[in-house]
Order: C-alpha cells, then structure tokens, then sequence
C-alpha cells in the first residue's frame, strides 16, 4: 500500500527537532520559519512541553474521555485566564475543522437557522460544514443538507447589511486574520461593523482563530487587536504545539444540553498535557509580547527589501508578497540556506509562521538569505 498523494512534498525528511530547528538523518540543520502552519507554538521539544506529556503518559496514559474530567476543568481556567474569556466555557475536540463544524452546530442550535455567511479568500476546514472560501473549486466542500452558503467579499459593508438584514443568517463565520490566501485582515471597522449587525439580527458572529489564536499575533486572538467579541472562538493549531488538539470557547448566553456536541478523543489527557504545556509556556516566557515584538521588527525589515510588494500580517503570523512567484526562491531557501517557508493561495506570497520564540539571531539569519536571493 502507499500514501495517497493529495499533498505536494519536498524531498526533506526531518528526523528530530529542537527548538526552532529541524534536523535530517544525514544532521543537516533547517531553521523552520513556518512551524507546520503554525502548528509549533513553543518550539520543537520545548522541556517543559517534553516533562508535561511525558509525566501524562507515565501517569495514565492516553485516556480518551469525553466527559469532564480534572485535567480538562485544569485547561479550561488557565485558557479563560490567559485569553481573556475567563467566564466562558470550552468544547475539546481533535482539529480546527471539528471546531469549526461544532462552532456552527453551536450556533444553529441557539438561533435555530442554517444559512452561514463566509469571505472569499477565507478557509474553515475540510468538513462537510465548515465550508472553504477559497477560490479553489477543488477544496469547495459539500455542506450538511439543508445549510446554504452566503459568500462576500471581505470588506463588503453593504453586502453583510443585506445579507444580515433578513433575518436568517444562522452564523457569521470570518477569520481573524486569513491565513491560506497570504495572510489578509479584515480591519476593525469591518469587524465592528459584523459585530453590530450580528447583535440586531439575532445572528452568531464565530471567530475562526485556528491559526491566528494562541499568541500568534501578538494578542491571544487575533480579533482583540480589533476590540471585538464574538459569540464563539474556535482553535486548533497552536494549541497542541503539534499535539493533535481544538475546541471552540463559547459565550455564557449559549445553553448546553446532553448530547448537542460530542467526541470520541477530544479532551483525552494527552491533548489536555500538551495544551496547558503551551499554555504555561507562553505566560512563563512571556511569548505573546515577544511574538509582538520579533513580528514588528521583521516585517520592518522585509519592507526595506526591493522587490516587495508588501508586507501583512500581525506579529509573526506574516505575508511578503513579491513582484514575482516565489516558488523558485522557496526551493532555494529550502535546498540552499536550509529554511523552511511557506507558501499561499496567492504564488507570490511566502508565508511566515515561526515559533512565538524565534531569536533575533534566526531572524537575522533568514533575513540574510532572502537578501541572497534578491540579489
């Protein structure tokens, strides 16, 4: 049997890893400047991260359980601490398609409507519910029988007004930052635009952080550089450090009855290590603020360079658009300075999504290699 082939790969294979490097069998050294699509949060092997998981697994293992249990109720208050939702509550599920899909059930149970209003350029998952925005008609998913898809353009003022002003639009599902299509935020006007329109209207406003939440963008969730609060959050990504982990973190408004949501691994004690690791990780480490901090000087100077057409994004969740596509330059960073990128919907963005730790020093590095190649 082999693998079936859906995905493009490069002929690297990592063997182990630490910190914000990657290493093959021969011991060539990649700095990772794309962590799995933000995927790596804390870094690779990060000890702590290591000793939380290990001392799981040394304890009772795996254990998958949906009910609550202690090392959930644990996860839950040091999330609504760090995040800023303390009097929410949390759904643990496996990915950010799952969460994705439980945040429009959620949703669709309050309000009791089927109709979800997506961007173009967005993208939610590969479920059947959670629909891809994407102009890619190769990852347009069917939906759940009977839900109906409204999809605008991001910025388009007008259009959410009549769209929302019928009444019934179950959910609003918009990214805080979009991360497939080159990294596009919509502005906090825009935002608290949907917001209010969302509170006339009876309509559930879901913010798909899945790889803009934990830290990413210098805030916890994208959407508080924009001053905005949801009804739902649903996040993945980051969460596990690589630990396959999501939930969505849902506002008290919403009434939970037995049997609405459900999961077979979601909230299993492995997961539950590995998150409250990362999460311990970042407010020990300060990581939000560094994550700030290397993503403004970065993209300060990624702009200097010739050749750019622009620099988006927020903290190191970031997109360099070129004058050119970049699939060339990516295989010589990959093959020639050892870095790992990533790339967009859009063929002349490199995408940048490093550990919230990344040191000057590797920044300093990369920067470097890019100059090369520019030149």
């Amino acid at each position: 049997m082999d693998l079936l082939p859906v995905y493009p790969l490069f002929d690297v294979e990592p063997v182990k890893a630490k910190g914000n490097y990657v290493f093959t069998e021969d011991g060539t050294k990649y700095l990772d400047m794309y962590g799995g699509h933000a995927v790596i949060s804390i870094g690779h092997s990060h000890p702590h991260y290591v000793k939380r998981i290990t001392e799981q697994i040394n304890k009772i293992g795996f254990y998958s359980n949906s009910v609550p249990i202690g090392i959930q109720k644990e996860l839950a208050k040091k999330l609504g601490e760090l995040s800023g939702y303390a009097d929410w509550n949390l759904f643990l599920c496996n990915s950010g398609a799952e969460a994705n899909e439980n945040a429009l059930k959620m949703a669709s149970a309050h309000n009791g409507r089927k109709k979800i209003l997506v961007f173009e350029k967005g993208f939610h998952g590969r479920t059947s519910l959670a629909v891809a925005a994407t102009d890619n008609p190769k990852i347009l998913f069917p939906v759940n029988e009977g839900a109906e898809i409204v999809r605008l353009k991001l910025e388009d003022f007008e259009g959410v007004e009549e769209a929302l002003k019928q009444e019934d639009v179950c959910a609003v599902l918009i990214e805080g930052i979009q991360g497939i299509s080159g990294i596009h935020a919509p502005t906090p006007e825009f935002l608290k635009h949907v917001r209010r329109l969302c509170d006339q209207t009876n309509t559930v406003l879901i913010l798909d952080e899945i790889q803009s939440g934990f830290g990413r963008t210098g805030k916890f969730f994208a959407h508080q550089h924009s001053g905005v609060e949801p009804d739902i959050i649903s996040m993945a990504k980051g969460m596990g450090n690589g630990f396959p982990v999501g939930g969505i973190i849902t506002h008290p408004k919403f009434e939970a009855t037995f049997g609405m949501l459900g999961t077979t691994f979601g909230g299993n004690h492995l997961a539950c290590a590995a998150s409250l690791a990362v999460l311990e990780v970042m407010e020990k480490e300060n990581l939000i603020k560094h994550a700030e901090e290397m993503g403004e000087y970065l993209m300060e100077e990624l702009k200097q360079f010739p050749k750019v057409k622009e620099v988006r994004g927020a903290g190191l969740m970031i997109g360099v658009e070129f004058e050119f596509e970049i699939a060339e330059m990516r295989k010589a960073l990959l093959y020639k300075h050892h870095i790992f990128t990533g790339s967009s919907s859009n063929k002349n963005t490199l995408r940048l999504l490093p550990a919230l730790g990344i040191g000057k020093r590797e920044t300093v590095d990369f920067l470097k290699a890019i100059k090369e190649e520019l030149s």
